[in-house]
């Protein structure tokens, strides 16, 4: 029987309390929000959606085709632009989505013969690029720069260190200082994730590369994504121009994707244009994320302190945390559910966002709901 084994697959699911569902979103959900990756709370704010409608009134649904052939407007021209100089970089190009900007990057810049080193806590995409890549990955310590020095010591030639700058499970930051000395010792490159960075850390919201003090080196390229704090969709690269060139050329994510549609274009651009005019949000989403880890430890759970806006609380076993997350939601709380293979330590959580658009009622209300239906 064809496909027979999937059968087999699901069984082991169910069993192991595993089991994803899709579960479709009314656009007036009752629910208090601390599931999504919306850090600014930009994702239905008037100027972004007007952004987003007004760039699909002007250059319609969709980009039409790939970058280099239709798929470019003078819409993604200016985000890449005032996106680079936002966060401090030489240049910048648009991906249909970080996913796509993450293998980009790690495909291209691990060439045959290279050495890519990547952290043991690194987000899918990251950990997909050092598979599709040709140079050689050896897998270090989570969040360990001697580790990645003993690793670079190993290997004569090219060589790529690649981490998160925020880890998305926990909302740990990653030692980008020492990291980046390492790989300077070596004549190394740094690849750094920003997902989780972009919008809360460094001054106003430039991200984790800019408050370590990393921005416009020639040794570092930057990913991003556009639909967390930007509230829109997509992904970037950012660095020196001729890595960016690199990318234009060589990144079959790029090359054979299409463009990035103009709406989200031009809610990104408009989002972004929001944060440098606001940067106290990016303050406030690190001051409800500091809130909610004291909140919650008071009230006895076991919260990780948060280096962003992300604050995870340990479940006791996957179906437990299943079983929690369903409770906050039935108490009107919608939080994320993390359980293995998605997290690296086998360990299950709660994942809450910390929104800066989050009231103080708001963040007692999730405190208490999330206290109170504990397993």
């Amino acid at each position: 029987m064809a496909f027979g084994w999937i059968d087999d697959q699901a069984e082991l699911r169910r069993r192991a309390g595993l089991v994803r569902t899709l579960r479709p979103r009314a656009a007036d959900s009752p629910l208090l929000d601390l599931a999504s990756n919306d850090y600014l709370g930009l994702a239905r704010h008037p100027e972004v959606t007007e952004g987003a409608a007004t760039a699909a009134r002007t250059w319609g649904g969709g980009s039409t085709g790939s970058r280099l052939v239709t798929g470019t407007t003078e819409l993604h021209a200016e985000l890449e632009r005032e996106l680079a100089g936002f966060c401090g970089f030489e240049a910048a190009l648009v991906f249909s989505s970080g996913y796509a900007a993450n293998l980009a990057a790690v495909t291209t810049l691990g060439p045959h013969g290279s050495l890519i080193v990547s952290d043991a806590g690194n987000h899918a995409s990251l950990i997909d690029g050092c598979r599709l890549a040709r140079g050689t990955t050896q897998v270090v310590g989570h969040a360990d720069p001697e580790a990645v020095g003993k690793a670079l010591a190993t290997h004569e030639g090219p060589a790529v260190v690649v981490s998160d700058t925020v880890f998305s499970v926990d909302g740990d930051a990653a030692p980008l200082s020492a990291l980046a000395e390492t790989c300077r010792a070596y004549g190394a490159g740094l690849v750094v994730d920003d997902a989780h960075g972009l919008g809360v850390l460094g001054d106003g919201g430039r991200g984790a590369p800019y408050g370590a003090g990393l921005a416009g080196a020639d040794d570092v390229v930057v990913t991003v994504t556009l639909s967390k704090s930007l509230g829109s969709q997509g992904g970037a690269v950012l660095g020196p121009a001729r890595v960016i060139d690199h990318l234009v050329n060589a990144a079959r994510s790029f090359i054979f994707d299409t463009g990035l549609a103009p709406a989200a274009a031009g809610a990104a651009l408009a989002a972004l244009r929001l944060l440098r005019r606001e940067p106290e949000r990016a303050a406030r989403s690190r001051a409800v994320a500091a809130e909610l880890h004291a909140r919650l430890t008071a009230a006895g759970l076991e919260a990780v302190r948060p280096d962003a806006a992300v604050v995870s609380v340990r479940a006791p076993s996957p179906e437990n945390a299943v079983r929690w997350a369903a409770a906050c939601r039935a108490a009107g709380l919608a939080v994320g559910c993390f359980r293995p293979p998605s997290v690296p330590d086998g360990i299950s959580r709660l994942r809450l966002t910390a929104r800066a658009d989050l009231s103080g009622a708001e963040i007692e209300r999730a405190v208490r709901v999330i206290g109170e239906t504990r397993p």
